[in-house]
């Protein structure tokens, strides 16, 4: 007997209640469910208590103290709440376990202060919102987060700069397409990491600056009818500036997109750098020694030395690079809005790229600090090379006044022959130079024995070029001292906005303590 529709519509029915009521017994018939707990609401409280508690209780504070000051609470009142906030066990909730009964921490704490307080502890909300509050929550906390990074940033630097002054006068070649090119110094190539390492700075900088604005008093986003001050939270926060707009102080969310964009340049010049730290570490290179604390011995195979601190600071760099991808990726087609919700699961990876990129940078100064460098090895290498056959173009530029391009084909048939006699670059003479002269020009060089082997030297070479950014020793020098300067004052802003954060959350106790 065939099943009529009706039936057919009345036992699916039937199932899909049956599998409805079968989730509702598994997650609860209330909210939160079982999964969304699991999945979003208990990871987000476990990192909200260990990162943006302090900041949430600064705002707090510094909130209930612009509301007393402009009377829209009572001295009384602003008092029994400063009790409550006070007496509330900070370390307990850092070792809290979400429960559920409660969405997440700010409704937690929020809990707290009401059974303390009373009723009255519910006006420590006005004229504010869960979206200006949690931006500020977020900014602070990436405030704090970005400190400690540069702090580490600059510590390398530091080795760094250090490292090229010792290897002023460390010859070694320099390489474009992976080919031997022409002769420089250690130093020099340590001053272009250096250099590029300072742009790192500045837009961490940048970054910083512009991370540190003050969202409070937009509220959900379109300010309060309350009379609050702006001003007077932004200032009792540390931060430098007011976000005008409402709307982009709950929309904008590209102080985040700046620091995981400065996070991820950095990770990716740096990487370059570890790269070619560790091919000087194979024997073949045989040119950068790791110290022993950064190194492991082969479970097999004795003789191994091999430089692990280089190869998990070049894995881990690239893990900084993901995690900013994921914050960016995160960020892209959200609605130009509030999107604190998103924020919440965002935010962890700009954490953990940040404190990566901290640990990282203080590994790399370490092991830059204590490696050694096979300097007869460099300059072994620098002698025997063809590098320096540009600096003999340029000087039969000079001696016969032959335009550049001819002096350049006449230097690639020198080359040539030499290598076709199996002739190291010391062993060139006048009458090779000039056979090849003929064959391109048709006749001899004026130039001199004296100033051929002068040419083909690695060391005047180097020293001869005295311009603007070159490897000349003193010209390196030149600008090692001025970086170092510029070092000095990037620590001494570093250590300015610290301090200034740093007596922003004392001083709001100090407040307190007074009513």
């Amino acid at each position: 007997m065939e099943t009529s529709n009706n039936d057919s519509i009345k036992e699916n029915t039937l199932q899909d209640g049956t599998q409805k009521e079968q989730i509702f017994q598994k997650e609860g018939h209330h909210f939160p469910g079982k999964t969304y707990t699991e999945t979003v609401l208990e990871p987000a409280y476990d990192e909200a208590k260990v990162h943006l508690l302090k900041p949430m209780m600064a705002i707090n504070k510094a909130h209930l103290i612009m509301l007393t000051e402009q009377q829209l609470l009572s001295a009384e009142e602003g008092k029994k709440i400063a009790e409550a906030i006070n007496s509330l066990d900070l370390q307990t909730l850092r070792t809290s376990h979400y429960t559920g009964q409660v969405e997440d921490l700010f409704f937690q704490i929020e809990n707290e202060l009401l059974n303390k307080a009373g009723e009255i502890a519910g006006n420590l909300h006005i004229a504010r919102s869960r979206n200006d509050m949690c931006i500020t929550m977020f900014r602070l906390a990436l405030r704090g987060k970005m400190q400690t990074a540069l702090s580490s940033i600059l510590f390398l630097k530091e080795q760094l700069l250090q490292f090229a002054k010792i290897h002023v006068d460390t010859l070694m070649i320099g390489h474009t397409h992976t080919q031997q090119a022409q002769p420089t110094t250690l130093a020099h190539y340590t001053m272009a990491v250096v250099d590029s390492l300072n742009r790192d700075i500045e837009r961490f900088q940048l970054a910083y600056n512009h991370c540190n604005s003050s969202p409070m008093g937009a509220a959900a986003f379109t300010t309060s009818g309350f009379n609050i001050s702006r001003e007077k939270m932004k200032e009792l926060l540390g931060f430098d500036r007011v976000i005008e707009n409402s709307y982009d102080a709950i929309a904008g969310a590209d102080y985040i997109a700046e620091v995981m964009t400065s996070t991820q340049i950095i990770s990716i010049n740096l990487g370059r750098f570890v790269q070619d730290l560790l091919l000087w570490s194979t024997q073949e290179y045989n040119v950068l020694r790791v110290a022993d604390p950064y190194v492991q011995i082969s479970s097999i195979m004795p003789q191994k030395r091999n430089p692990v601190s280089l190869e998990h600071i070049r894995s881990l760099l690239s893990s900084c690079v993901g995690n900013t991808n994921t914050v960016l990726t995160m960020l892209h087609n959200t609605p130009f809005g509030d999107i604190v919700d998103t924020e919440d699961d965002m935010q962890p990876y700009a954490w953990k790229s940040l404190h990566l990129l901290d640990k990282l940078c203080r590994l790399l100064a370490c092991v830059i600090a204590t490696a050694e460098i096979n300097k007869d090895t460099l300059r072994k290498r620098t002698a025997a090379s063809f590098a320096t056959i540009t600096e003999l173009a340029d000087t039969i530029v000079r001696t016969d006044q032959l335009p550049f391009r001819t002096a350049h084909i006449i230097a690639s048939h020198i080359v040539q022959k030499a290598l076709a006699e199996n002739l190291p670059p010391q062993k060139i003479t006048l009458e090779i130079v000039n056979r090849s002269a003929v064959s391109v020009i048709g006749k001899k060089l004026t130039l001199d024995e004296t100033t051929l082997q002068q040419s083909l030297d690695p060391v005047y070479f180097v020293n001869i070029r005295t311009l603007q950014g070159g490897p000349n020793p003193n010209e390196v020098k030149r600008m090692i001292n001025g970086r170092m300067k510029q070092q000095k004052e990037q620590e001494d802003w570093l250590t300015i906005v610290k301090k200034k954060s740093e007596e922003t959350f004392c001083r709001l106790d100090d407040i307190l303590e007074t009513w």
